[in-house]
Parts: C-alpha cells; sequence; structure tokens
C-alpha cells in the first residue's frame, strides 16, 4: 500500500511538494535505505520540503500519481510490476510532472518511450525477458555493481545545468544497460542522451521541452555519505515545489476588486 515518508520539514520557506517514490521498496537496496535521510536533508539544509510517499510498482498504475508535484522511480529491478513501472513514466512524461529515473529507472525510462512513443511494442528489458528478440536493455559486459565512473555530460543540457559540471564521477549499482539498438530511434522522437561513459555509453537521458526529466543509470542516491544530496536529487525537489506552486496558482480563485 501507499506508504508515508516523514521527513523533518519545520521551519522551510515553502509548503512541501508531493513526491511519489515508485517503487518495491526493501531494506536490502540500498538507495531505498538512503531515502528518508535524504529527503530530511532536502528540507533541513537545502529547505526543499518533499511530502513523499512510497508507491509499490504494482499499485502505480491506479495511484492517481497525476495528482503528485513529482515522480521519482526508483532502483530495485525486477519490480514486482513492469507495468506499473512504465506507467508511472508515462503519466510523468503525459502530464509534465517532474520525473527522475535512477539504475531500473533509467532502464524503463527508455523502455517505456521506445513502446509508447515511438512504436518499437516488442522493445524488451533481458531481466524479465531474457528470451526478448528485441532487447533495448540487456546485461552490461561488465557489471558495474559498486563501481564508479567518469560521466561526459553535453553542453548545454539539463543535466549540466544541474549537476553543474561537464565531467562527472558517479556510483553505480547495475548489471544491466542499453544495447545501443533503437537509440537513434528515440533520439529522432525527441529523447535526449546528454550524458555517455568515456566509451561513448548512454548513461543519462532526458526530455527536452518537458520542465523537468532527467534518467540516470547511475545512481545519485549512493553519493557521499547521504547526508548532502546529489544536486539531481535536488533538482528534481526544486522542480516538485515549482510543479506544486505552479498548480496553486492554478486552483486559487481570483480576487475581486471593489466596486
Amino acid at each position: 500500500m501507499t506508504e508515508p515518508v516523514n521527513a523533518n520539514v519545520t521551519n522551510a520557506p515553502h509548503p512541501p511538494a508531493r513526491l511519489a517514490l515508485v517503487g518495491d521498496r526493501s531494506p536490502t537496496v540500498g538507495a531505498h535505505r538512503r531515502v528518508p535521510g535524504l529527503l530530511s536533508a532536502l528540507a533541513e539544509r537545502d529547505r526543499l520540503p518533499l511530502d513523499a510517499y512510497w508507491i509499490p510498482t504494482d499499485q502505480a498504475a491506479s495511484s492517481g500519481l497525476a495528482g503528485f508535484d513529482a515522480v521519482w522511480l526508483l532502483p530495485g529491478s525486477p519490480y514486482a510490476s513492469e507495468a506499473g513501472a512504465l506507467a508511472a513514466v508515462r503519466t510523468a512524461r503525459e502530464r509534465g510532472i517532474p520525473f527522475l529515473g535512477t539504475c531500473a529507472g533509467f532502464q524503463h525510462t527508455l523502455l517505456e518511450f521506445a513502446r509508447d512513443v515511438c512504436g518499437l511494442a516488442d522493445a524488451a528489458h533481458a531481466e524479465t525477458d531474457p528470451g526478448a528478440a528485441d532487447p533495448l536493455i540487456a546485461p552490461l559486459a561488465c557489471s558495474l555493481v559498486g563501481h564508479e565512473g567518469e560521466i561526459l555530460i553535453a553542453p548545454g543540457s539539463l543535466a549540466e545545468r544541474v549537476i553543474g559540471a561537464r565531467r562527472s564521477v558517479e556510483r553505480y549499482h547495475c548489471s544491466f544497460g542499453p544495447t545501443g539498438r533503437h537509440l537513434d530511434t528515440l533520439r529522432a522522437h525527441g529523447l535526449a542522451f546528454p550524458g555517455t561513459d568515456t566509451e561513448g555509453t548512454v548513461r543519462i537521458a532526458e526530455l527536452p521541452g518537458h520542465p523537468f526529466f532527467l534518467a540516470t543509470l547511475f545512481q545519485p542516491e549512493l553519493a557521499g555519505d547521504g547526508s548532502r544530496p546529489h544536486p539531481v536529487i535536488r533538482a528534481l525537489a526544486a522542480a516538485a515545489l515549482r510543479h506544486a506552486a505552479r498548480t496553486q496558482a492554478r486552483t486559487q480563485p481570483r480576487a475581486t476588486g471593489a466596486a
């Protein structure tokens, strides 16, 4: 069931924005263990308060994600419901809700875009469909579980604005990534890949024209000791607050002047 995550938001200058943490919460997933501390740090250090709720993937398709100010599709694959994970990506993409997908969230972001935007109905994830004829996501030649690697970031991209650098060293915990097939088709339909490793393999995706839509194969949740949220996570929080402010402005009745 949907589970609230309480963070200390006292003395924050803004009311909290509502964040959907989509994933199958588990104490064995390092990224999941980091989330409560990251939320507290966002509220206390960065004055970016978020009212966060865990939503299992098998509920994501029917949980009303459109009511949230941001969606974060977290690591932890294979998901209990691939359909639910893809629905979370689609809802955020189509409704202009700020979105972040990390690790498995990155993988399923590409999968959703391939199927729903590019019409590649047979695009598959080899972790859940190992015999697929057309895997978009497949086992990495070398596992990145526990590894760090350099990322090269394109100038002028959302990723560069968020991270604040053209190069960054990031932490991974994954064994699957994009195969490279169909990436040109995804580009032709509007998805951008502004971040690669030093060999040119895609590591970041973003959707130009969307208020905030970013996905990383690396895990920003694992940066440092967890006391200072990664710039990618801070950027999601800031985008969520902007979305909440816009929503509030649209729904507030206009004041009428005196006759």
